[in-house]
């Protein structure tokens, strides 16, 4: 009798684990898409995937629901270990039934987020699916609605990973918008709220699903992607690199890796970085590499905003978070996009304890119509305001242009910033020496004899007096300016000085971002 009963636990979980069929596996394959089974199984360490829920099925008796089978209710529950710690995870499974979302299959992805958030694991949710499921009704937007309500909760505690590995649509995306990473996959991934058909009925426009909800689009257009990969192996070794950058949950630091880059390391190629002509271009991410542990970062929407780098990195084997101006793009000047990139980043280093480097080449913020209509203001405050709001160590390093309130917005000390040095390059202002020329000289410009040799004259004058870091040092709030090539030796000491830093907020509900 026993022997039965285990062959019919056996037939059970091979059913099961068969999904949607070998015909539909197929069909998946030749998509260029792995199952949701196969996904974890690159996801986590072999052999440490333990499925949760497996047996659970549906209650739905309408329209002829009653009669159908769903293997594990569309979706793939569970938790193992990644590179050996604890992480849950759950993966749509398109085979069954499009992976559509109902009331069971709702409940086991909550059932994965309580769980993770008891024991302080992060969560790596896998979407690929159809939607709600239409039979189930209102059951499936009270689904989506328990799944947002614990994304909200667990945010800024334990980490969450969205990964749209296919269809991704209506209400569906808004649990992927209030997690924490969100990666995509170019071709098979594809999200939006109201698809193509849709918006061609109520507004006329024609584009194609690609065009308005694919991988590249939401990199560079929406920035509502973190990372983007070619195919789905390579996504998933990209969320295992990821991790290896938090901390499993907001009360603890990312595990040092191992580091054989010497931290006394000099870089003299940094005293030749910065070009004599200071309105001259030059790629920031040459210092980042330069500086970093084996000249190794992993960059965060590296096709959004490309006027700001932000990345993570290891100094010392620890991890750390790098906020970056870009010269190579729009002259690394702050503007909309780059101001909420930039918050959104540091805002995230902060809940996991991740100590912020900020490299500062800015010379403002982007001027223009566009931009003042877009709320630059708005934006740009939401910068201020997750820097001002960071209690994790902030050092930042000024290597040419700091001007105006852009300077204050990049990690300054009058923002809470707690190291802040300086190139012998760096100018510090609150503006551009023509300008600055232009307002306080302008008497003298216009009554000269030769207004435009004045004027040179006047522009030199001020830079070799104000244009420098040294009235920021002889004030204060420059607290050493460094030989370059000692920049990797100097951070690594800073924030090996700042890492028993304790700092705590005023008692209070929450903050009011300005978003």
């Amino acid at each position: 009798m026993n022997i039965n009963k285990y062959k019919d636990l056996r037939e059970r979980k091979e059913k099961i684990m068969l999904g949607g069929g070998e015909a539909r596996i197929q069909k998946q394959h030749e998509k260029g898409k792995l199952t949701a089974r196969e996904r974890l199984a690159l996801l986590f360490d072999e052999g440490t995937f333990v499925e949760m829920d497996a047996f659970v099925k549906h209650r739905c008796v309408n329209f002829g629901m009653e009669k159908k089978e769903i293997p594990g209710e569309g979706v793939v529950t569970g938790y193992g270990q990644v590179d050996g710690r604890l992480v849950y995870a759950f993966a749509q499974d398109f085979t069954v039934i499009g992976g559509s979302l109902g009331e069971m299959h709702a409940q086991k992805i909550c059932k994965v987020q309580d769980n993770a958030l008891k024991v302080g694991a992060p969560v790596v949710g896998i979407n690929d699916s159809g939607g709600a499921r239409i039979q189930e009704g209102v059951n499936s937007l009270r689904g989506y609605g328990d799944i947002f309500y614990r994304n909200t909760r667990a945010s800024g505690v334990i980490p969450q990973i969205s990964v749209i590995m296919g269809p991704c649509a209506g209400g569906a995306v808004y649990s992927p918008a209030l997690t924490d990473f969100v990666m995509m996959v170019e071709g098979p991934s594809k999200m939006f709220i109201t698809g193509p058909q849709v918006i061609k009925a109520v507004t006329g426009e024609e584009v194609s699903a690609a065009e308005l909800g694919g991988a590249m689009t939401h990199s560079s257009v929406s920035g509502v992607a973190t990372f983007i990969s070619s195919n789905d192996e390579e996504c998933l070794a990209q969320i295992r690199r990821l991790l290896s950058f938090l901390p499993s949950n907001n009360t603890e630091v990312t595990p040092p890796a191992e580091n054989d880059d010497d931290p006394n390391r000099l870089i003299p190629e940094l005293n030749t970085t910065i070009p004599d002509n200071k309105n001259k271009p030059f790629d920031m991410k040459d210092v980042i590499s330069r500086i970093v542990d084996q000249g190794d970062y992993f960059e965060y929407q590296p096709y959004y905003a490309t006027n700001i780098v932000t990345c993570f990195v290891r100094m010392n084997g620890r991890t750390v978070g790098v906020v970056a101006n870009q010269p190579k793009s729009l002259a690394g000047c702050l503007d909309i996009n780059a101001s909420d990139k930039a918050a959104r980043f540091v805002r995230t280093c902060d809940v996991f304890n991740i100590p912020i480097l900020t490299i500062v080449d800015v010379p403002g913020f982007l001027p223009g119509i566009n931009q003042e209509y877009g709320g630059i203001i708005r934006h740009g405050a939401k910068l201020l305001y997750a820097y001002s709001e960071a209690t994790v160590p902030l050092v930042t390093l000024i290597v040419r242009k700091a001007y105006g309130g852009a300077y204050i917005a990049m990690g300054s000390k009058h923002l809470g910033g707690d190291i802040s040095l300086a190139w012998p390059t760096a100018e510090i202002a609150v503006m551009g020496p023509s300008g600055a020329a232009n307002v306080i000289f302008r008497k003298e410009i216009k009554q000269a004899d030769d207004p435009a040799a004045m004027r040179i004259e006047k522009i030199k004058e001020y830079t070799d007096k104000f244009s420098t870091p040294y009235i920021a040092a002889e004030l204060g709030y420059i607290d050493d300016v460094i030989d370059p090539a000692e920049s990797r030796i100097r951070l690594i000491n800073a924030f090996d000085m700042l890492a028993s830093k304790r700092e705590h907020m005023p008692a209070k509900k929450h903050g009011n971002i300005p978003l």
